[in-house]
């Protein structure tokens, strides 16, 4: 049991309030929902006052959100490649940030608030752009502003429900912060089965004891077709490749080459539990290619195999801006490889 005296409520939950949203908007594992829904059910009993819990709220989430925009707007790139290598929960939200933004512009801030797995990458992400920082942060008041009000108010509307929850904890010892701990470590076991469940999905990059690490023999162990699934940042970050790999777009609609489908096909990208090429893999398999698979951490793992690289020199098109590369024995030019292809008739 955690000890909670009650007196401690009113003088230090403001400032419990403002640590954990600063924390979750800069990134630590823990949710701040739980927090501003208990917050919101004391404001309703009158434990604590509303308006400064609510710019506590406001004022967390504003300078965890200024940091990562900050950030972002010095690093530019660089970070956002970094934050995808080390989290495969950002390098997979990443691809939908961009294409919201092309759809909602500088609102997005706003948006990503109410839409999990946004509300990170967001902020340093616009800091990549050209917004000027006045708009930004802006529309990030407005965001957070609603963000704060819509749990502090949802606490308060179910203040019954909680105070019955938190009758049922204190009959058996416990408090409000032993509910809180359960949340997070609640929270932090679903993200480590998401992570787990996501590692069994792929091709490992493991060779044969009797291969070695040559030209030769990744010949003889690779599949007839690997696609490379980074973003165009990364491949700059880091500008080589899997010997005879062919660019893929993850975040294109539009179709790839159909003669893909006679091909098993392996496909990477950087990320430690590669989350873009597993997702990718998976959208892929719906609209018919099934003989593709994810590679076991991605080019990472391929590089600490000894598996051979070659640099990248990718061809820009001009008419897409996306990289061209060759099929395999194709008589008919450069074909540009997209991310989803709709599935072939049979009669075709």
């Amino acid at each position: 049991m955690v000890e909670f005296p009650s007196s401690a409520v009113s003088t230090w939950g403001a400032a419990v309030v403002f640590l954990n949203v600063l924390l979750t908007r800069l990134g630590v594992p823990i949710p701040a929902v739980p927090m501003l829904l208990f917050a919101g059910s004391a404001i309703a009993a009158g434990s604590l006052p509303f308006w400064p819990v609510f710019v506590a709220a406001v004022l967390g989430a504003l300078i965890g959100d200024g940091a990562w925009f900050t950030a972002g707007r010095i690093y530019g790139r660089k970070l956002i490649f970094a934050l995808s290598r080390l989290s495969p929960a950002i390098d997979s939200k990443l691809g939908k940030a961009r294409s919201l933004f092309e759809r909602f512009g500088v609102p997005l801030v706003s948006i990503s608030k109410f839409v999990p797995g946004l509300g990170l990458i967001t902020p340093p992400l616009m800091g990549t752009t050209a917004v000027d920082a006045r708009i930004y942060a802006a529309w990030d008041i407005a965001g957070v502003t609603a963000w704060a009000t819509f749990w502090l108010l949802g606490g308060a509307a179910a203040e019954r429900q909680l105070h019955m929850l938190l009758a049922f904890v204190r009959a058996r010892d416990g408090t409000v912060i032993d509910i809180l701990l359960a949340a997070a470590l609640a929270y932090l076991a679903f993200r480590l089965l998401q992570r787990r469940r996501e590692r069994r999905r792929f091709v490992p990059a493991t060779p044969d004891a009797d291969l070695e690490a040559t030209p030769a023999g990744w010949r003889r162990i690779a599949p007839p077709m690997v696609l490379d699934a980074r973003p165009e940042a990364p491949t700059h970050e880091a500008p080589c490749r899997i010997p005879g790999a062919l660019a893929l777009d993850p975040h294109s609609p539009e179709q790839i080459d159909g003669a893909l489908l006679v091909y098993d096909t392996v496909i990477y990208c950087i990320c430690p539990d590669s989350a873009t090429a597993v997702d990718v893999t998976e959208r892929m398999r719906r609209n018919g290619y099934t003989r593709i698979r994810a590679l076991k951490g991605g080019l990472d793992a391929w590089q600490r195999r000894g598996f051979p690289v070659e640099p990248l020199s990718p061809v820009g098109d001009p008419t897409t801006g996306t990289r061209v590369a060759k099929l395999p024995g194709d008589t008919r030019g450069a074909v540009t490889l997209r991310g989803l292809a709709p599935r072939r008739n049979e009669s075709a």
